[in-house]
């Protein structure tokens, strides 16, 4: 199978699992446990090599990401469980948007090529970056615009495609500074949780907040 196969196959499993999750708590308790702890050992991991010698570091940023994560699997319990629908589609909405920012910026980057984006992530390219708000954007809009204003969307999808693309660069960076290829071997031929799930770990609270502003 061929790396965007991968990607799809990953993608459209996740949608599948968040769609029975608003349908099913234990499902739901399941799978946010289940995350939780597979991202907290690979953030685990990657302090590990980065603080090899600095254990108070390792400690304190080990820390601090149970916080952060926990803080959103608690949240996004709260939702799913909870009956405010607009706020589980605004969750459904920001798990599109980073799933097709992505595959976006895979196949717009293999195709086009060009100029890179940084040194952070060799892999990374402009006509990618443009290619993840291409495709988020137009997912999004077909998605959502029966729901909300288009303007609102396109804005809205932005913010959350830059945000989903920033957090993949700072998991790339921490990969090179851990000096390892993938955080994990959870997904056979992805790599881990966080390989898969970077963008939408600061995605999500985010686009919580815009959620209020727009």
């Amino acid at each position: 199978m061929t790396e965007l196969g991968k990607r799809i196959v990953t993608s459209l499993i996740l949608l599948t699992f968040v769609a029975l999750s608003l349908k099913n708590s234990i499902i739901l308790s399941i799978l946010l446990i289940f995350f939780l702890y597979q991202i907290i050992f690979e953030f685990n991991f990657i302090f590990g090599k980065i603080f090899n010698k600095k254990k108070i570091y390792h400690l304190i940023f080990q820390l601090l990401s149970i916080i952060y994560l926990t803080f959103i699997v608690l949240k996004l319990w709260t939702i799913f469980t909870g009956n405010n629908e607009v706020d589980k589609l605004y969750i459904y909405i920001i798990f599109l948007i980073c799933i097709f920012s992505d595959i976006g910026g895979f196949i717009f980057g293999k195709t086009l090529k060009g100029k890179k984006l940084t040194k952070i992530s060799p892999n990374k390219t402009i006509s990618g970056m443009i290619g993840s708000f291409i495709l988020s954007i137009t997912v999004a809009v077909i998605y959502a615009q029966e729901y909300f204003e288009i303007n609102n969307i396109i804005i809205f999808s932005i913010l959350i495609s830059l945000i989903s693309q920033f957090g993949d660069l700072i998991i790339s960076y921490l990969k090179r500074k851990a000096q390892i290829k993938d955080t994990g071997i959870m997904l056979p031929g992805h790599g881990g949780a966080l390989d898969r799930l970077d963008g939408l770990i600061f995605a999500i609270p985010v686009g919580l907040v815009l959620k209020i502003l727009l």
